[in-house]
This record gives structure tokens, C-alpha cells and sequence, in this order.
């Protein structure tokens, strides 16, 4: 297996973060959590793993979308 860069080990940090968020909302809600969550990392799939500002760009975006999430006000989510 090929070694990661920083910003790889970043962008997969945050998909794990992302996938033990979901555990902390409630059952019935967890995998609409979950399939928006992959959608968002799906969107972004074809992202040269070069293109280091656009990349951190949405780690940036994302980090703020998950603090969003985690509040236990947001019961639920559509995509």
C-alpha cells in the first residue's frame, strides 16, 4: 500500500470523525446521517490530490458542517 500524505491522513482522520459522529445521533436517524455524510466525500472524489488549497479548503467547510451536525438539537438530515 502506498504511503499517505499529510493532507490524505487529514482527509481520512475526518471521514473516521465524520462516521463516529453519526454513532451519537439517534438510531433511526443514523444511516440518513451517514449516507450524507459519504455523499459529501463522494462529491468531491475526482479532486486531484494535488490540489492542496481546494482540499483543505473543504476540510475547512466540512469541519464547520460537522460541529454544525453534532449539536444535539440537528435530529435529522435529508440530502
Amino acid at each position: 500500500m502506498p504511503r499517505l500524505s499529510g493532507l490524505q491522513k487529514d482527509v481520512l482522520s475526518f471521514y473516521r470523525e465524520c462516521l463516529r459522529a453519526v454513532r451519537q445521533k439517534q438510531s433511526d436517524t443514523r444511516e440518513n446521517f451517514r449516507a450524507f455524510a459519504r455523499s459529501e466525500f463522494r462529491k468531491n472524489i475526482g479532486i486531484n490530490k494535488k490540489d492542496f488549497g481546494t482540499i483543505e479548503y473543504l476540510l475547512r467547510n466540512g469541519r464547520r458542517k460537522l460541529e454544525t451536525y453534532q449539536d444535539p438539537g440537528i435530529r435529522n438530515i435529508s440530502r
